[in-house]
C-alpha cells in the first residue's frame, strides 16, 4: 500500500527529522505536555487509601498501553494522590530501568479511569489542550523505536536512568490538532492491522510448538512404527511402550555419573580469562556449547579432572531450571562442569546419546522431573532422583534410527518457526516505519478513509480488542 505525500515540504531545522510539511511547526517536545510528575510507591496497603501503583512491568509495549493483568495495589495518602493521579489521555514514560538490549525511555497511553498513580520509576506527561494524547504517544513512540532518546540516558548501577528534561528540548514537528487526530485515527487502523497479522504468526509459533514437543514425544515413547504391539509400561506417566522395548532404571545404562563440584571447590573467583571452560546452565539450555566465556586456570583443571566432560556425554541442570538436557558435542573445548550439572556416560553398546536426550526432554519427562524437582527436600533435582528414572530402552539400532528422526523433525519444524518469527520482525519493522512517516510527515493521511472492503476485517479487530480510539 502506497500513500501520497504532502504537497510542499520545508526544511526543520533538526538533522534526523530532516524535511517536513510546510504548514507544521517544529518546536521542543516539552511544549506539547505538562512536564514529567514524578511517581511513588506508597506504602503496605491499608484497605483505606489503596490504589493502583501502574509500574513499567505494566506497559503493553506492543500496543502502547497499560496493562491490567498484574496490577499492584498500593497505600498512597490523599495529599500524594491529589498531585499524581492519573486521567485518561495521560503518557507515562519509563525514567528508570531498561536493559542490555531495551532502552529505557517507553512512553504508553493511560486509557483507564480508576483511581492510579505511576510507581517511582514512572513518571506521568499530561498533554496540553491543542495536543491529541494518542497522536503524542505515536510521536514518542517514533522517537523512542529511533533511540533520540538515548543522548538524555545516564547509566548508573546498573540501571538506566532517563534526563527526561533533557528529552523534551528535543524538537519535533507537530500539526494542528485536527490533523493529528486524523493520524492518529489512520495509525490506530492500520497497526491493528499489523498487529492482528503478529497475533496469527504468534499463535501459529505456539502451535508449531506444541505440535513439535508432540511428534517428537510420541517418536521416543512410542516408536516410529505404528503397528508395532504395546505393551504396559509399568510406570503410570509413561502408560503403554513397544513391547520389546525394555524399560530400565537410568542408574543401570551409565557407566559414569558425576555431580558438579559443590562448596568452595569451585568459586567464580576463581575463573580466569583463559584456560580450561567450565561449562553449566548457558550451554545446555541453549545447547550450543560456544557460548560463553568462564575458564579455569590448567593448575585448577588438573585438581579437577573428575569433572571434564568427553564428546558423547550427557549433561542434565540440576538447580535453578532443571531437566534441560545436551550431548557434549565432538568439536567441544577441553573443560568442567559447573555446580549446576550432573553429567553421564553411557554403555554405548545400550545407548544412544541422541535418543536419551530426546526421551529426557519429551514431554512426559519433562513433566516428571518438574513433579521431582518441586517435591524434593534440596533444591533442585538430585542423582538419586535422575538415577530412579525409568529410560526406555529400543534396541541401539532402533535408538539411532529414532535420534536421526528426531533431528529430521526438529529441523522441519524449526524451519517453519524460524520463517514465522522472521514475519514478525518484519511485519514490527513495518509498524514502526508507518508510524514514523505518518507523524513526521512523510506520508499525508488526511483523506485516508477505511477501506469500504475491510469492514469485517475492521469490526474482528474491534472485538478483539485491536483497535483504539482517539
Amino acid at each position: 500500500m502506497t500513500f501520497p505525500r504532502y504537497p510542499e515540504y520545508k526544511d526543520s531545522g533538526v538533522n534526523w527529522l530532516e524535511q517536513v510539511p510546510v504548514h507544521w511547526e517544529v518546536f521542543s517536545l516539552k511544549r506539547s505536555v505538562v512536564g514529567c510528575t514524578n511517581g511513588i510507591w506508597g506504602n503496605e496497603p491499608d484497605g483505606e487509601n489503596d490504589v493502583a501503583v501502574i509500574r513499567v512491568a505494566d506497559f503493553e509495549r506492543n500496543n502502547l498501553r497499560v496493562g491490567l493483568e498484574k496490577l499492584t495495589y498500593r497505600s498512597v495518602t490523599p495529599n500524594e494522590y491529589s498531585s499524581r493521579a492519573l486521567k485518561k489521555g495521560d503518557l507515562l514514560i519509563e525514567k528508570s530501568g531498561g536493559g542490555e538490549k531495551t532502552l529505557v525511555g517507553c512512553v504508553v497511553l493511560y486509557t483507564h479511569e480508576f483511581k492510579s498513580v505511576t510507581s517511582n520509576f514512572v513518571a506521568r506527561m499530561r498533554p496540553l489542550g491543542e495536543f491529541d494524547s494518542n497522536f503524542l504517544c505515536y510521536c514518542f513512540d517514533s522517537l523512542y523505536q529511533g533511540r533520540v532518546n538515548y543522548p538524555a540516558i545516564k547509566q548508573t548501577t546498573g540501571i538506566q536512568n532517563l534526563d527526561s528534561e533533557a528529552y523534551l528540548q528535543e524538537r519535533f514537528c507537530f500539526p494542528a490538532l485536527a490533523e493529528q487526530v486524523q493520524i492518529a485515527r489512520f495509525l490506530n487502523h492500520e497497526t491493528a492491522k499489523i498487529d492482528a497479522l503478529i497475533q496469527e504468526q504468534e499463535r501459529l509459533i505456539e502451535l508449531l510448538q506444541e505440535k513439535r514437543q508432540a511428534v517428537i514425544s510420541h517418536s521416543v515413547t512410542k516408536g516410529l512404527d505404528p503397528g508395532v504391539p504395546m505393551k504396559n509400561s509399568g510406570v503410570d506417566w509413561l502408560g503403554r511402550v513397544p513391547t520389546h522395548w525394555d524399560v530400565i532404571a537410568l542408574k543401570y545404562l551409565v557407566s559414569e555419573k558425576v555431580a558438579g563440584p559443590y562448596g568452595a571447590s569451585l568459586t567464580k573467583s576463581m575463573y580466569s580469562s583463559e584456560g580450561y571452560r567450565v561449562f553449566g546452565q548457558q550451554q545446555v539450555i541453549s545447547d550450543d556449547f560456544t557460548l560463553g566465556d568462564y575458564y579455569i586456570p590448567e593448575e585448577k583443571y588438573e585438581e579437577m579432572q573428575r569433572y571434564t566432560v568427553y564428546p558423547g556425554d550427557i549433561l542434565i541442570t540440576v538447580m535453578g531450571t532443571v531437566g534441560k538436557v545436551s550431548v557434549v558435542p565432538d568439536n567441544v573445548e577441553p573443560g568442567i562442569i559447573n555446580p549446576r550439572l550432573v553429567r553421564y556416560r553411557f554403555n554405548p553398546r545400550l545407548v544412544a546419546p541422541g535418543y536419551v536426550k530426546a526421551l529426557l526432554l519429551s514431554l512426559p519427562f519433562q513433566g516428571r522431573l518438574k513433579e521431582a524437582a518441586q517435591g524434593s527436600t534440596m533444591d533442585g533435582l538430585n542423582m538419586g532422583i535422575l538415577g530412579d528414572l525409568p529410560i526406555l530402552v529400543p534396541t541401539i539400532e532402533v535408538q539411532e534410527e529414532i535420534a536421526r528422526a528426531v533431528e529430521v523433525h526438529k529441523s522441519r519444524f524449526d524451519s517453519a518457526l524460524a520463517s514465522s518469527q522472521e514475519l514478525i520482525q518484519l511485519l514490527k519493522e513495518r509498524r514502526s516505519a508507518l508510524i514514523s512517516a505518518a507523524v513526521t510527515g512523510k506520508i499525508d493521511v488526511r483523506n485516508w478513509q477505511p477501506p469500504a472492503d475491510e469492514s469485517a476485517f475492521d469490526e474482528e479487530i474491534r472485538q478483539a480488542g485491536l483497535e483504539t480510539t482517539a
